[in-house]
C-alpha cells in the first residue's frame, strides 16, 4: 500500500488545500492529512477545530484519513510508515520554502521522499491567511472554502 502524508496546519482548510487531498487521493492507496500546530503561526482555530473541520471536507474519500501531527514530519511519516509527504506549491514563491523543507526532511531521513503537487490555476493565488484576511474585513470568501468552514470562520471572528 502507498502511503503519503499531507501535512498543513490547514487554518483554515482552503479549497487549494481540498484539490490537493483530492488529487492525492487518486493517486496512492492511503493518504493521510496530518494537522499540525505551527509555533510560529498564531492559530485561529485550535488543532482539534481545525482537526474537525478537515475531516468533515474528506469523508466522501474513503482512503484521507486525518490525524494529529506532533513532533518531527519525518519521524511521524516512518511511524505511520509513509512512502512520501505531499506538499502544495502554489507559485514559484512557494518554491524555495518548499525546497529547504524537502532537503531537510530528506538529510533527516532519505527513505521519505517529497512530492510537490499543484493545485489548480484557479487556486493558485489561495492561502489560509489570505482567506482570514478577507473574512475579517467583512469580503465573501465562499469561494475559497468550503461551506462550513466559511461559517466555521465568521462565526469565530464575530466572537472577537
Amino acid at each position: 500500500m502507498r502511503t503519503v502524508i499531507y501535512p498543513g496546519s490547514f487554518d483554515p482548510l482552503t479549497n487549494g488545500h481540498l484539490d490537493v487531498m483530492q488529487r492525492a487521493a487518486k493517486l496512492f492507496d492511503h493518504v493521510i492529512v496530518a494537522v499540525a500546530d505551527n509555533s510560529a503561526k498564531k492559530p485561529l482555530f485550535n488543532q482539534q477545530e481545525r482537526l474537525f473541520m478537515v475531516r468533515e471536507c474528506v469523508v466522501h474519500l474513503p482512503n484521507v484519513e486525518v490525524d494529529v501531527l506532533e513532533g518531527l514530519l519525518v519521524d511521524y511519516a516512518e511511524k505511520r510508515a509513509a512512502h512520501a509527504i505531499v506538499r502544495g506549491l502554489r507559485a514559484v514563491s512557494d518554491f524555495e520554502f518548499e525546497f529547504q523543507l524537502a532537503l531537510m526532511n530528506r538529510k533527516l531521513n532519505e527513505r521519505v521522499e517529497t512530492i510537490f503537487m499543484m493545485p489548480k490555476d484557479s487556486y493558485t493565488f489561495l492561502s489560509s491567511r489570505l482567506v482570514k484576511e478577507i473574512a475579517r474585513l467583512g469580503g465573501d470568501v465562499s469561494a475559497f472554502v468550503p461551506q462550513h468552514i466559511q461559517r466555521a470562520l465568521m462565526a469565530r471572528l464575530r466572537e472577537g
